[in-house]
């Protein structure tokens, strides 16, 4: 019974996986044949003739008029003998999104492009992809064709509804020697031989200018009666508008952008001449307006990013790109260099700072493009083992963690605010160590780094960490000993000088009391033998009043007087005396 079961559950599984099967087939053949001829990838225009020199731009399109598409890519193939790409533009494209940029290769004569539409996709006859600009380089048939493609639909299995892939052919003509360019003989005997042209605002025949008013000169032999011109797009056109006397000159103004030719025939007695065609180019219109786009976007890590400058100029194509970075100047390289109308940018250091691109085309007009882009630091080493205190002569040993094969620079600053750096070089899986080889003193330090990586980029500072070099033992206890004894010492020689001074001081004010004390006695014996003599000639004037009292009556007023000689003198005598005594305790 269990058997029984099993088998028919075996039997029903292969049925049911058959049926799945066949409904899958059903499904994914009634798709694709539902998909088919939904979708062609062509040129536009698909053919044409030009000049050996010149430019031309061709557009890809795509037509998907059934079914939303969203998704398409191609390579396209010509002939690199005769035809170079200067440019690829994206303008007007209907991709948003691009999985791979356009690009080209001159020597391989390969376009590349592979671009996305965001939901709903694209439906419709005409969707632009790209537009390339050619220049000629060799005469023949150039045959554009795609050597492979795809257009995916919107039905969110990414279907290749690519149903066909068209061609394109040109024709291109060689271009004649510069001055004259070409010239178309006479059939009449003795007329005049073709002027020979020239142009003091167009002088080359193969370049481009943005100079609309031409001006035009030929000689005029003497025997020369008419002359006439005209300018035209056709190479050899028979000029129509004459001139009679002859003119030597003819100045055009206001010129449409385009190839032009300017045509002279002189007239003699004979009859017209030879026809000459003098070949110009005009181009005043500058390249189409870009924007400026980086592949890593305007914020990126990336020290030297990769801009793209998405523009083309129709007539004479790009010749060369100027660019300035920040403040710097404007250094230029050529078309050649940015094949994918790109530039790698030389090394930048992290900050926020300004591109500034100028596309000039082959006539000298430029579209200036300004965008602001940053370079971002990276991460920062990170520190995994170092010491906090060491001995001086001990060795100072650093280990860290970072990006493989980068540089790291770890930086010490001193009490001082001296800095020093060294560099060490982190291995494969970025461990980096450093050892310090110069012996550094006593005090604390501090330490920090900076990284730089395989590219060039920079990181921002690390953490800042610190380590104290110590004295050694003995060399701190001796330290201290000299210290002391410096500070010994020098108590000792401040009391010294002080002693000294204070001596000096007492020795010179000893002297100094000397030589008042003996000055003092010789004032009081010099006061003493003046006193003396006063006193004597005092008395000797009492005395002289007295006898005038033997001769006669001394009156009251004169008895008074002598009193008071007497009287005064005592005082005096004893004023004296005090004074010398008190002057003579002064000095002792």
């Amino acid at each position: 019974m269990e058997e029984t079961k099993h088998e028919i559950t075996r039997i029903l599984t292969q049925k049911l996986t058959k049926i799945l099967v066949f409904f899958s087939f059903i499904f994914v053949f009634f798709g694709v044949c539902g998909a088919a001829n939904a979708a062609t990838l062509y040129f536009s225009p698909s053919s044409g003739t030009h000049a050996i020199g010149t430019s031309f731009t061709v557009s890809v399109y795509v037509s998907s008029a059934d079914q939303a598409m969203n998704a398409a890519s191609g390579i396209i193939s010509f002939p690199s003998d005769k035809l170079e790409v200067t440019s690829l533009s994206k303008t007007g494209s209907i991709f948003t999104l691009w999985v791979q940029e356009p690009s080209f290769s001159n020597s391989a004569g390969i376009i590349n492009f592979e671009g996305i539409v965001l939901n709903p996709g694209f439906t419709g006859a005409s969707g632009k992809a790209i537009t390339i600009t050619f220049r000629i380089k060799a005469a023949g048939n150039a045959l554009l064709t795609f050597s492979s493609g795809s257009a995916l639909a919107n039905d969110g299995k990414g279907t290749n509804i690519l149903a066909s892939l068209g061609n394109a052919q040109f024709s291109l003509g060689s271009a004649g020697p510069t001055i004259p360019e070409a010239t178309t003989p006479s059939a009449i005997s003795g007329a005049p031989a073709a002027p020979r042209i020239s142009s003091p605002t167009h002088p080359d025949t193969n370049k481009w200018y943005n100079n609309p008013n031409p001006k035009f000169t030929w000689q005029a032999p003497d025997d020369v009666t008419a002359v006439r011109v005209l300018y035209s797009k056709i190479p050899y056109s028979q000029p129509t508008v004459v001139y009679s006397p002859a003119i030597s000159e003819k100045q055009l103004e206001n010129m449409k952008d385009d190839i032009w030719y300017f045509h002279a025939q002189l007239r003699n007695a004979n009859g017209w001449g030879e026809i000459s065609h003098f070949r110009f180019q005009i181009d005043t219109q500058p390249p189409e307006p870009f924007i400026i786009k980086f592949i890593d976007g305007k914020e990126t890590e990336n020290p030297r990013p990769t801009a793209l400058f998405d523009t083309a100029d129709s007539l004479s194509g790009i010749n060369y790109y100027k660019i300035k970075i920040g403040e710097g100047d404007f250094f230029s390289f050529s078309s050649e260099t940015v094949k994918n109308n790109s530039y790698t940018l030389p090394l930048q250091v992290p900050g926020k700072r300004t591109i500034l691109a100028q596309a000039f085309d082959n006539a000298e007009n430029y579209t200036t493009a300004t965008e602001e882009f940053i370079i971002k630091p990276i991460k920062a080493p990170i520190f995994s083992e170092y010491p906090e205190e060491l001995t001086e002569g001990e060795i100072l040993k650093i280990k860290g963690k970072t990006y493989p094969e980068a540089i790291a620079e770890i930086f010490f600053k001193s009490d001082d605010g001296k800095i020093l750096s060294r560099e060490t070089k982190a291995d494969e899986q970025g461990n980096f160590a450093l050892i310090w080889q110069d012996q550094l003193k006593s005090g604390v330090y501090t330490f920090w780094a900076e990284v730089t990586d395989t590219r060039g980029a920079k990181s921002e500072k690390s953490g800042i960490y610190s380590v104290v070099i110590k004295q050694e033992a003995f060399i701190k206890i001796g330290s201290l000993i000299i210290t002391y004894l410096t500070a010994i010492v020098s108590l000792l020689v401040i009391l010294f000088a002080l002693f000294f001074l204070g001596y000096y001081l007492w020795y010179r004010l000893t002297l100094f009391r000397r030589k008042i004390k003996k000055e003092v006695q010789e004032a009081e014996q010099t006061l003493h033998k003046a006193f003396a003599l006063f006193k004597k000639d005092i008395r000797e004037q009492i005395k002289l009043l007295e006898k005038t009292r033997t001769k006669r009556q001394l009156t009251e007023e004169e008895e008074k007087i002598i009193k008071q000689f007497r009287k005064d003198l005592d005082d005096a005598e004893k004023f004296v005396r005090k004074e010398i005594e008190d002057i003579e305790k002064e000095v002792k």
